[in-house]
């Protein structure tokens, strides 16, 4: 119960800050919170992950609602089996496709705000954040497993 309530408020988060940029800026606008490192900046994204794929809406659609149901019947049968960063690393990625998705159905697009200008040129929103998070903590989960199976 406890990571669906995770999900939630990950996608809750991550639709209030994409409300945000739509209501008060226009595409394109930009507010630089770090001089040349840091900007908000308004992108609708019609592809997927670094703007690939661009304009195949129901191609991308299916293949995250697949995704999506993966995850969570994954989630959902290895529960009692799974480490705790396992089961984090998967309810962060499971909230971060499901924010991009909310956005495909409902905007047609989504919307991308988070600008590091100073590391490179892609800007992305809180769901790539929830998924690179997920990513990260399943890694390590895998490597802390294999350090141990060494043992």
């Amino acid at each position: 119960m406890i990571y669906i309530i995770l999900v939630f408020i990950l996608v809750l988060l991550d639709q209030i800050s994409k409300y945000i940029v739509d209501k008060n800026f226009f595409e394109g606008d930009t507010i630089g919170v770090l001089t040349d490192f840091f900007h908000f900046t308004y992108v609708k994204n019609r592809g997927i992950a670094f703007g690939m794929f661009q304009g195949k809406l129901d191609v991308i659609s299916i293949a995250t609602v697949i995704a999506i149901v993966a995850i969570a019947y994954y989630l959902y049968k290895g529960r009692n089996k799974m480490s705790l960063l396992e089961k984090l690393g998967f309810t962060f990625v499971l909230a971060g496709a499901i924010g991009n998705m909310i956005d495909r159905i409902w905007r047609g697009f989504v919307i991308d705000m988070i600008d590091f200008r100073g590391i490179w040129s892609f800007v992305f929103n809180l769901a790539d954040v929830w998924i690179n998070i997920g990513v990260v903590l399943i890694l390590l989960d895998y490597f802390f497993a294999e350090k141990k199976k060494k043992k």
